[in-house]
């Protein structure tokens, strides 16, 4: 079912029944008479084709699948943070947010345009607050405005994952997972976890979203995406963000097979007079790469090419003598084949942690925990002794 048939009042009044115990006690709570919030949860027992409570003389007891769901309704309404907003005012804003226009929010949603408007300023009115300006043909969210719209993809979150865990418990698997996948993380640990993770649970469906941090970090918080994997950051200054480590890497030096420094052991002044493809400024390996030579007290060499693309990196660097710093698991084919070949080991102290970073506020859903599970399994592999494979000289 669609989480926009539910009523966020009704799903508040069955947080409040599971919480009080009776009733009676839930009307009161919520506001509502009791005919009223008996019809509520036969509304939403219905919608969701699950019981959701026993019903006792002394009082209603949650099912299993009431411990499952009231969970995600708190969480969800948490995320809301106001009794101002309904279901209909909720998935208008959501639709102009990631449409920019009232246009889009309609093809998106199907709803009509007066109903749309309708809805964005009755929730505006409500809260005392604007939420959207125009420029020009485009509607922009003001700062309450996208603040309000984050808090919207989250409780979507928290609700989808609580239907998608009743559709479980009743055997229609329907769970998700969406993960964030940093370069590291694609070249070897992330792919083996979610085969070992999909041989158990073929019918979960995995979307993964590839790019760098910068990138990844706002669908992360927006609840686009469940997790990111790949370096993290020392020290975290997101305080909404959590990070769990999995392993160490050594990057290592990496040019072509027939460089001229092959088989020969290259000090720091060696590797300065080659150029260099590197990841941009602010991502860890170009902080690794600076930090490097400066260690040596040799000037950074020049970065004529900044990329993050281990393909783009590949194929330049088999076509040239340029000299790139990457994790020897993220050529580990081209190393094979003999295409590109591992001058030596950065110097010690250059180590990345890998990881992954959630939101603080994530509560991952049972299928979400056991692909974690598997992810530190695969991890700790990569943790072992000789496990990285880095038996080459050090600089």
């Amino acid at each position: 079912m669609d989480i926009w048939d539910l009523n966020l009042r009704h799903l508040a009044a069955i947080a409040r029944i599971a919480e009080l115990g009776t009733m009676s006690a839930a009307a009161q709570a919520v506001n509502l008479t009791q005919p009223a919030i008996t019809q509520a949860l036969e509304r939403i027992e219905s919608l969701t084709s699950t019981q959701l409570f026993e019903r006792r003389h002394n009082g209603m007891v949650p099912t299993d699948a009431a411990r499952l769901l009231v969970p995600r309704i708190e969480a969800a309404l948490a995320h809301i943070a106001t009794p101002h907003v309904t279901m209909s005012r909720m998935r208008a804003l959501l639709a102009l947010a990631d449409s920019g226009s009232y246009n889009g929010a309609r093809a998106r949603t199907g709803l009509s345009l007066p109903s749309l408007h309708r809805a964005v300023n009755d929730l505006a009115l409500s809260l005392r607050k604007p939420l959207v300006e125009r420029r020009g043909k485009v509607v922009i969210l003001t700062e309450s405005g996208a603040a309000l719209a984050r808090a919207f993809r989250l409780a979507r979150v928290e609700l989808a994952a609580g239907l998608a865990e009743l559709e479980a418990l009743r055997g229609h698997e329907t769970r998700s997972i969406a993960i964030g996948a940093m370069p590291l993380s694609r070249a070897r640990v992330l792919p083996a976890a979610i085969a070992r993770f999909l041989k158990r649970h073929p019918q979960v469906r995995v979307s993964i979203v590839e790019g760098s941090r910068a990138e990844l970090v706002e669908p992360l918080r927006n609840g686009v995406i469940d997790c990111m994997v790949g370096a993290l950051r020392d020290p975290l200054v997101e305080p909404d963000l959590v990070q769990q480590a999995l392993f160490s890497d050594m990057p290592a030096i990496i040019a072509r097979s027939g460089h001229p420094l092959q088989g020969l052991r290259p000090g720091p002044a060696d590797l300065a007079s080659f150029p260099w493809i590197v990841a941009g400024p602010g991502a860890p390996l170009r902080d690794s790469f600076e930090q490097m030579f400066r260690a040596a007290g040799i000037p950074p060499p020049a970065v004529p090419i900044e990329s993050g693309s281990v393909m783009i990196i590949r194929q330049l660097l088999i076509d040239s003598d340029f000299l790139t710093l990457l994790s020897l698991d993220q050529v580990a084919v081209e190393l094979e084949a003999g295409w590109l070949t591992a001058l030596c080991a950065a110097p010690i102290g250059l180590e990345r942690t890998i990881g992954v970073t959630t939101r603080a506020s994530w509560r991952p859903t049972a299928v979400q925990a056991e692909f974690l599970a598997d992810l530190a399994g695969v991890a700790s592999k990569c943790a072992a002794p000789g496990g990285d494979g880095t038996a080459i000289f050090p600089i």
